[in-house]
């Protein structure tokens, strides 16, 4: 696989500082199937290189989509009678 070069990661962290720009990017990376994570830390980084993904920085990004991120108990499905 071919490296990018340093000028082209530049360019698309100066690109992704834009929010309709982010946005599209967030919602294209998901669908792609790249992990929200990833993609959330392209964008975060590109605002600020020396940023932690955190999930308050996370939260602060997805509040202009009003969206943010939480947890929720995965309930255990019970077996059913055949």
């Amino acid at each position: 696989m071919a490296r990018r070069s340093r000028d082209w990661n530049e360019g698309f962290a100066e690109d992704l500082r834009d929010k309709m720009l982010a946005r599209e990017f967030l919602l294209g990376a998901i669908e792609e199937g790249v992990a929200i994570q990833v993609a959330l830390g392209k964008v975060i980084r590109a605002i600020n290189p020396r940023h932690n993904p955190t999930q308050e920085a996370l939260n602060r990004l997805l509040r202009p989509f009003r969206l943010r991120l939480s947890l929720a108990p995965i309930e255990r499905r019970r077996p059913t009678a055949a």
